[in-house]
């Protein structure tokens, strides 16, 4: 376990956008939110404790959405202990994995790691606001000096790199924050492997959580985390379980 009792609390400013933008998810929406000021990030336990009230971390960013007219953007966990992974097709997944390499990495830039980055983005997300990957924006995205930022690497029998996972280890569980791969490897489903990987680390590390990210109900791209049960989402107070969904 990471050694981070160095680390000290202090106080923390949020501060919110000036100007809100086009909603990412949902058509006809504006979208604005609540953010952490560079000048005051938080400690380990602190992230720990702005997770378990919705926040998100994405590069140096610790951040919520706080939008003008709309709450449908819910933080969402799985219960690592209880989700059922001899699912039929959890189940083969996780069998056809077999073969591969899996282990957790310091989330340090490799040139390997960029070169796997660039060709998912440049391949799977030409009409998103992440293309064309820059090394740049990947390091500010996904690159961390902080211990308890890990890549989980996926690896070919010849140790080749196919699939990458950035994620953080909080206090109660694994915060999944990216996923890109060989998109010649995508009949392994990466992303959904990914995620059955970290219930399996978290229930190895006694930890209750899978933190996903936002999930928003009417919105396509998001509803693959609806199959991970049982999950949560926070609504804003509380966690409670994500029911009604397929």
């Amino acid at each position: 376990m990471m050694d981070l009792s160095n680390q000290i609390d202090h106080p923390l400013k949020m501060l919110t956008l000036v100007d809100v933008h086009d909603c990412s998810y949902l058509a006809d929406q504006k979208a604005n939110s609540i953010f952490l000021d560079h000048e005051t990030p938080p400690s380990w336990s602190q992230y720990c404790q702005l997770s378990q009230l919705g926040f998100r971390r994405s590069g140096n960013h610790f951040y919520r959405p706080q939008c003008p007219s709309c709450d449908a953007c819910k933080s969402s966990r799985i219960r690592a202990f209880e989700i059922d992974l001899n699912k039929k097709r959890f189940k083969r997944l996780l069998n056809k994995s077999s073969s591969l390499s899996i282990g957790l990495a310091p989330a340090k830039f490799s040139q390997e790691h960029y070169a796997l980055y660039e060709s998912y983005i440049n391949t799977r997300h030409q009409d998103g606001d992440m293309f064309p990957a820059t090394l740049n924006q990947y390091k500010g995205f996904l690159v961390s000096d902080n211990s308890y930022s890990q890549f989980l690497e996926i690896r070919d029998n010849k140790g080749a790199l196919v699939a990458c996972t950035a994620v953080d280890i909080l206090q109660d569980g694994l915060s999944a924050i990216y996923t890109y791969f060989d998109p010649s490897f995508e009949n392994l489903s990466p992303g959904t492997l990914a995620v059955l990987l970290l219930c399996l680390i978290a229930k190895k590390r006694n930890l209750d959580y899978v933190y996903l990210g936002y999930w928003v109900k009417n919105c396509q791209k998001m509803s693959y985390k609806a199959q991970f049960k049982p999950i949560e989402i926070f609504n804003g107070e509380n966690w409670q379980l994500l029911v009604g969904e397929p």
